[in-house]
């Protein structure tokens, strides 16, 4: 029998914390002509970096990311009845040197105009990688770095040979590398410079080669990207003149903004907002996406999750059909680090049944009951991209985990601190305690959703093994990974990577998000995908 969560008071749990539900500003500022203007509501807390490397996690890299820039590799928007595949960007071809299966070979992209009108060559490739990941470099961008260097680990040296050809070399084999270079966006050197090499002041004049050029940057208040039409994509030149970026991180003040026409489009609204908002006349789009919402678990020596039977005890605790019940089935239940359907995760694992007895039995084997009570901190975040209802699933789960003896209390960040204290690793002093940290993760390939979680020498700053996982035998078949090119067999080890995982129940697994989203009626052509990006190229406004 599943628990009924009480929705309307779980979803008041911002006001519970402190999160106040008023405009941060007056929105109609962002207002323009309403043929012309998209003006999106997004759940951070500020605009997202637009330096090329984003921050505000993936949804920065949506909204600043893949609008302003072009990467050599991209992924493929267009459709929503599949996961979105790797297609073509700057680099119109990759491939492995067949002499050697270290370094990459990237054939870039002839006559791509950056906005300032300079051709691309294969030397602000370089360039950009500098900003990325070459400490001593003048142009390097540390706020950049610290969001793209953990997705391409093995990455050792690159520099250009002749105008159109881009070489990456590798540590070790690795047959990812074309999925991390889909984070890095392209600028060039004299657009640095004509920002008197400043990092600070690039943000206020960047130059990219993407379908949209920044007008405005307020970091706290607005971004308004203007159209660029002399896109080298054409199918993708925007059909809207501008869009209007707004951090709206409460979710009841995004309803607001749409319902008094303050904004055009609002990410993640609220579910017990959904009926109300289809009764209204607005459009609500959800769709199944490589996303997983988790806490990860401190494994270092001292953290009461160590204990495996503490974790599967956790993970038999949680009524996922509650909670998607709770979510007005905006939410798959939580299937591992990917959901459940997939060559990875083809089946449903008995271990992620809801069986709170199962889970005190195990519980008392480990000496916790309810009466002697095991107790914990999470780092959670009070809003950010990706995660969803935060607030009120963490209460959710903090009452589900105490009737079968576990106590949890939360320490609560703003989403980027949240991102930085994920970075630096449990234990660091910014954990302030944490013994875990509630943060969603894409899961949009292998390095993403399995591999930077759990390989020993993935720990940070390097990557994301936030918990210090180090088993050999974890390492082992993410080495075949890396060494594997053929897509099928690359599969079959994966999957038996995450079977495991969810054996060893290494995180608490709860949730993937259908990726809700409201919008006018007004906002025509949009199509959600698969992903946890979106193209905003071929929306027009009615």
């Amino acid at each position: 029998m599943h628990q009924t969560i009480n929705r309307r008071r779980l979803l008041g749990g911002g006001a519970a914390l402190g999160m106040a539900a008023v405009l941060p500003y007056d929105l109609a500022l962002a207002q323009g002509a309403p043929t012309t203007n998209l003006r999106v509501g997004m759940t951070a807390s500020a605009v997202p970096l637009s330096n090329g490397m984003p921050d505000q996690g993936a949804e920065g890299h949506r909204f600043m990311g893949i609008t302003l820039y072009d990467q050599l590799v991209q992924w493929d928007l267009s459709i929503s009845d599949k996961p979105a595949p790797l297609r073509p960007g700057l680099a119109t071809a990759w491939r492995v040197d067949p002499a050697n299966d270290k370094r990459w070979i990237f054939t870039i992209r002839e006559n791509v105009k950056f906005h300032d009108g300079k051709i691309l060559t294969a030397e602000d490739i370089v360039f950009s990688y500098n900003r990325a990941f070459k400490n001593d470099a003048p142009e390097f961008d540390p706020r950049g770095s610290a969001q793209v260097r953990s997705r391409m680990p093995t990455l050792v040296n690159w520099y250009a040979e002749g105008p159109n050809t881009f070489i990456v070399e590798t540590r070790t084999v690795d047959s990812l590398v074309p999925y991390g270079a889909t984070w890095v966006g392209i600028t060039h050197r004299a657009a640095w410079e004509a920002a008197g090499r400043d990092n600070d002041k690039f943000l206020t004049q960047p130059v990219g080669t993407g379908p949209f050029k920044l007008e405005t940057f307020s970091i706290r208040e607005r971004a308004i990207l203007v159209r660029n039409p002399d896109y080298w994509e054409e199918r993708r030149t925007p059909k809207v003149g501008r869009v209007t970026l707004l951090p709206l991180p409460e979710a009841n003040t995004r309803v607001a903004a749409l319902r008094s026409n303050q904004v055009d489009f609002i990410e993640a609204p609220p579910p017990d907002a959904i009926p109300s908002l289809r009764q209204a006349g607005f459009n609500i789009v959800t769709n199944q996406y490589g996303h997983n919402w988790t806490w990860h678990l401190n494994l270092k020596e001292g953290s009461p999750w160590r204990d495996v039977r503490v974790r599967r005890a956790a993970n038999l605790a949680i009524d996922r059909t509650g909670m998607k019940d709770m979510l007005a089935g905006t939410m798959l239940e939580g299937g591992g680090l990917v959901p459940v359907g997939g060559p990875w995760n083809p089946v449903r694992s008995p271990r992620l049944t809801y069986d709170p007895d199962a889970a005190k039995k195990l519980l008392a084997e480990a000496g916790i009951t309810p009466r002697t009570p095991m107790r914990t901190k999470v780092a959670i975040s009070s809003s950010g991209s990706g995660q969803m209802q935060v607030l009120p699933m963490n209460e959710a789960l903090q009452q589900m985990l105490k009737e079968v003896g576990i106590e949890v209390t939360f320490e609560v960040f703003d989403w980027n601190s949240l991102l930085s204290t994920w970075r630096e690793g449990a234990g660091a002093a910014s954990a302030r305690g944490c013994d875990a940290i509630n943060v969603s993760y894409t899961a949009l390939d292998p390095y993403t959703a399995l591999v930077r979680l759990l390989k020993s020498d993935l720990t940070p700053p390097t990557a994301n093994n936030w918990g210090y996982l180090n088993d050999p035998s974890y390492d082992a078949i993410i080495n075949q990974v890396y060494q594997t090119f053929d897509t099928t067999a690359q599969d079959a080890l994966l999957k038996q990577l995450h079977d495991k995982v969810l054996d060893d129940a290494l995180f608490l697994f709860v949730a993937h998000d259908m990726n809700p989203r409201a919008m006018s009626t007004r906002v025509k052509g949009f199509v959600q995908a698969q992903s946890w990006f979106q193209d905003l190229t071929p929306i027009s406004m009615s």
